[in-house]
């Protein structure tokens, strides 16, 4: 694939393709679908992938907006004009995003895309969620006392958008992005235990905010 990618865009062919369009997407004739890894499908965002080239061009010294919106042009045209198939899985995307920044001048972009993919999996790894509800200090000693603790399960973020969506009816594209709110929260505070009632908190903080600012859009 990379190798195809490499051939059909390089630096000088994103700019064309993002010219000729006028600056726009390309056409479509269809709304790609997007398998996530844990099985959900959601509709194929452009916006997505461009803020995902900006922000590893930003991180690798490249920070470029409109270099940004180039990228995310080959991306989406290869997706639905090469692969023409009417679903995609999140890693097929996310090597497609890989091969073009390595097939262009921003191969140390690819790197950082890269790396940051593996810390992600290798911390999720890591981290386990434990049935403790700390309400007082020998509640949070337990943690300390691991062979003690019982229904220890592996992080799982898509457990999150999930009970979002069962329990309190919320999109699943907008449960996705407060699950990711919780889980980069949980990454910063370094731990390897997290009891199931900090979690259940940081959903319905994070909840809440994302819905009063979806709120206050759509009345502005």
């Amino acid at each position: 694939m990379a190798q195809k990618i490499k051939k059909k865009f390089s630096h000088e062919s994103t700019k064309k393709l993002f010219v000729a369009q006028g600056g726009k997407r390309v056409g479509m004739k269809w709304q790609l679908k997007v398998v996530k890894t844990d099985g959900s499908v959601e509709e194929y965002l452009h916006t997505k992938v461009i803020g995902t080239i900006s922000k590893v061009l930003a991180q690798s010294g490249q920070a470029d907006i409109s270099i940004a919106e180039q990228l995310a042009e080959a991306v989406t045209y290869f997706l639905y004009h090469e692969k023409l198939c009417r679903s995609v899985t999140s890693s097929e995307i996310f090597s497609v995003i890989k091969a073009v920044l390595a097939a262009t001048s921003y191969g140390d972009a690819a790197v950082v895309l890269n790396e940051h993919h593996f810390e992600r999996k290798l911390k999720r790894s890591r981290v386990e969620v434990v049935s403790v509800d700390i309400c007082e200090l020998a509640d949070a000693e337990l943690l300390c006392r691991t062979e003690e603790l019982d229904g220890r399960n592996r992080w799982d973020k898509s457990r999150i958008v999930a009970g979002l969506v069962i329990k309190y009816d919320i999109s699943r594209p907008t449960a996705r992005t407060i699950a990711a709110m919780v889980e980069e929260k949980i990454f910063s505070m370094g731990l390897s235990l997290v009891p199931a009632s900090l979690i259940k908190q940081l959903v319905l903080g994070d909840a809440a905010v994302v819905l009063r600012a979806q709120r206050q859009l759509q009345t502005a």
